[in-house]
């Protein structure tokens, strides 16, 4: 017959350990958070890039984009920013103080008719 063994004492959960949750993670959480603003991305555009720098539970965010010109540029800004901040804050548990919005390229709504003709 064996022994029973002694039962561990129990540890309270916020001294068993702390989960961290890598910045490339946090990124790639920003930039499909960024693809989901973009209601109507522009014609060959690359998708949205996040780089992010993490400490402790606060996330400084900075996402560049390639968007649709003519359009509401300062509107998409805003949605992108607003829309990355509750992703992130949501699956992350982070606190997002601030998100950089960098516009790469402007890309033309359709392209340009007789742009390769030449005037004489």
């Amino acid at each position: 017959m064996s022994t029973p063994r002694p039962t561990p004492p129990q540890v309270p959960a916020a001294e068993r350990g702390a989960t961290r949750i890598a910045d490339r993670v946090v990124a790639k959480i920003a930039a499909q958070a960024a693809r989901e603003a973009l209601t109507r991305p522009a014609p060959d555009a690359a998708p949205p890039h996040a780089t992010v720098t993490v400490h402790h539970d606060i996330a400084r965010v900075r996402v560049v984009l390639e968007l649709r010109y003519p359009s509401d540029l300062a509107a998409q800004c805003a949605a992108v920013r607003r829309h990355v901040a509750q992703r992130v804050e949501e699956y992350a548990e982070m606190a997002v103080p601030e998100v950089d919005v960098d516009i790469e390229h402007l890309r033309p709504a359709r392209p340009a008719a007789g742009r390769d003709r030449r005037v004489r």
